[in-house]
This record gives structure tokens, sequence and C-alpha cells, in this order.
């Protein structure tokens, strides 16, 4: 089917997945772009319809899609017109392809930790530029897990996909409660290193070859009270210029790779 109205019933539909409420209530996102789909797929991410631009898509890099045997056979796929895809499309820079995938329930159950594991505890993150670096960084390092307490954006808001490089569905995720995490810390025996400025430790002086759970704040507010208390540790990067702290994506990086660092020579 080719769509080339604006005014376009399914067309309408896909724009109210901006919103992170219509997003909850139908189980659905928009997936942008040739590498995220192909790494949606790969983790197992469901594609309820394709939209593509025959203007913009090349032939050979559609059928280099990993999932094209499931178009074939399982998922609508419709053409659309070059107007219609920049009316959706929501980077300036793409190949001509988005889909609507199903989301995942992302519980703290859910998560398959390694016996020795690393993982990444975000508090209240709101910018979706460093939700994104963060998750890139726990790709790069091989991070067992990243755990979202008490989130202000979503992990399927577009802008978290797009710094993510799709690193958002290469990366377990769990999302729940800092109580929650907190009990579910106590109970698998993980350690956890809390990014805190007010304290003495500086973070190359802690054991991160243990089961090790690094904790960063926002950079507004830090960790609430509940983290600071209840951390096993409590450590900081030394900042010997004018400025108290660094971006909180790069705090999370510079933590994450000390911890690489002592794991690949422990």
């Amino acid at each position: 089917m080719y769509i080339s109205s604006l005014q376009n019933a399914k067309i309408k539909e896909i724009k109210k997945l901006e919103k992170s409420a219509y997003r909850k209530e139908t189980g659905t996102f928009l997936l942008e772009g040739l590498r995220e789909i192909n790494l949606a797929y790969r983790a197992g991410y469901l594609f309820e319809s394709v939209f593509i631009c025959d203007s913009r898509i090349k032939e050979t890099d559609l059928y280099n899609l990993e999932f094209v045997e499931l178009i074939k056979d399982n998922v609508s796929v419709f053409t659309v017109s070059e107007d219609v895809y920049a009316s959706v499309a929501y980077r300036e820079s793409t190949e001509g392809i988005f889909a609507v995938t199903r989301t995942k329930q992302h519980t703290l159950d859910s998560l398959m930790l390694s016996a020795n594991p690393l993982i990444l505890i975000i508090e209240g993150v709101e910018k979706p530029g460093n939700f994104g670096a963060m998750l890139r960084t726990c790709d790069a390092v091989n991070a067992d897990a990243v755990i979202i307490c008490d989130a202000k954006t979503d992990v399927y808001n577009a802008n978290v996909i797009r710094s993510s490089v799709g690193t958002v569905f290469t990366n377990q995720i769990a999302v729940d409660s800092t109580w929650n995490v907190i009990q579910y810390l106590k109970e698998q025996n993980i350690n956890s290193f809390a990014a805190y400025l007010e304290t003495n430790q500086e973070y190359y002086a802690s054991d991160f070859t243990q089961p090790t759970a690094i904790v960063v704040g926002t950079e507004s507010d830090g960790l609430s009270a509940d983290w600071i208390n209840a951390s096993s540790y409590k450590i900081k990067i030394p900042m010997l210029g004018e400025i108290d702290s660094l971006n909180v994506s790069v705090s999370a990086a510079v933590l994450l790779y000390e911890a690489l660092r002592q794991r690949r020579n422990n």
C-alpha cells in the first residue's frame, strides 16, 4: 500500500507516538533507521508495521535488513511519499525506513546477570541525550545491565534511541523505584557505589572487581537521600578546577571504565 497523504489515519496514529503517554497506552514506539531496526530485531523486538520511502532508501540496504524475511511474511509493509516520510522522521540524516515496534516490559526479574555483574544504576534521569550516552557506554564496557530508578524520561523516547545509537536494544534494561532496586541489590549481594561529591573516597581507591552497581543521579540534584544512605560505598571523581562536577554521562563513563580496567587486570 502506498501512502501519500499527511492526513492518512495510520500516519496520524504514528505521530501520536511522539508522546510518552501514547507509547505507554499502545505498547508501541516509533523506530527509525536501518541500524536501529536491525539491533531491535536481534534483541527480539516485534514489529507491527514498516514504512519505506523509496526515494531515500537504497534497495541494497533494504535487502541487507536482517528481518527482511519476517517483513515478507508477518509484518505490514507500506511505502510512503517523501512528504509523508519527512513529516514523521525525527532525524535529519536518515535512510528512508521506520517501523512501529512493540515495547518490552523492563522488570528487575527479567535481568540475567553474570556471576560477577557490573551494573549501572541511573536515578531520576531527565535528559534523553544523557540517558542515551550512558547506554552507549554500558554497551561499550559490556555491562550486565542498566537499571533506571524513578525515571523522568522513558526508554523509547526518540532522542534516547538516537543518542544511544541503538544500544537501547543491546543493553539489558530494568525500570523500577529506588526502594525496589535497593532491595534487589541486597538480595543479589551486589555492592553499590554511589557517586557523591561529599565524600573523601576517590573512585580509583574502590574495588570494582566484585559484584558492582555504580549509581549516578541527576546533574542538578545528585542522588536522593535514599541512595546516599543505602549505598555500600560513596565515591567521588576528583575535580581540580573551578567546576565541582562532570556531566552525568561523563561521570558514568569514567567510573565504568575504571571498573573495566580493574576487571581486565584482575
